[in-house]
Order: structure tokens, then sequence, then C-alpha cells
């Protein structure tokens, strides 16, 4: 598959679970989608990403921010349930509140991103 034809799925995806997070009184607006390189080195070098081959670089990644009753959050628990909506959308798909896809906090959290590996 193209990387073309892999971005249009993700897209379609984000625009499901932005419908969702409506749906369940979460509002959203978009933190990072793509990344250029300069942009990836300085949140590795911060600790904000692990990887210097991000799926944002890709355009198969993005960061949210979430608002409950107009707070902003990014708790684990409150974000939990999109986590999960994402995962029903395609195989691929994967939240970064839990990368290991055990549905518990643990290990790198990154609850704002979603993404669809290749």
């Amino acid at each position: 598959m193209r990387l073309s034809e892999k971005q249009i799925i993700f897209s379609k995806n984000v625009a499901s679970l932005i419908v969702y997070a409506d749906m369940i009184g979460i509002d959203l607006t978009f933190g990072d989608a793509f990344r250029n390189d300069f942009t990836q080195k300085q949140y590795v070098k911060l600790g904000l990403s692990k990887t210097l081959n991000s799926l944002h670089r890709k355009r198969l990644a993005v960061d949210f921010n979430f608002f409950i009753d107009g707070k902003l959050t990014y708790d684990f628990n409150d974000i939990k349930e999109l986590g999960k909506f994402w995962l029903t959308l395609h195989p691929k798909n994967r939240w970064g509140g839990d990368f290991n896809k055990n549905s518990i906090q643990d290990g790198f959290v990154d609850t704002p991103h979603f993404e669809m590996q290749e």
C-alpha cells in the first residue's frame, strides 16, 4: 500500500475519532500533526518523543488537546475511552496512552498521541 493510501485511511480514522469524542463530551483541538526533521530532533532531545523516525513525519500521527467541561486534560483515565475507540478503527492504529496495549498506564505514556503504524 502506498503512503498516500495509508494517509487517507488515517485521515478518515481521525475524522471518526473527532466525531466520537464529541459524542462522549470531549472537545478536541489539534496539537502536532506533521513534524519536520528539526522539530522531531528537538522533541527527542527534550524527552518529548522517543524516536527520530516518528510517524508524525509521515503524516500518520496526530496529537490532540482534550477539553472536558471546558477544562484541559491529558489524564489517562479521562482519555482512555477515546484510546480504546481508536484501536477499533483499524488494526494498525495505536494510542500513545497505551503503547503496549495492556489497558493500564505504564511505560512511556503519551495520551495526546494517536497513530497508524506502517
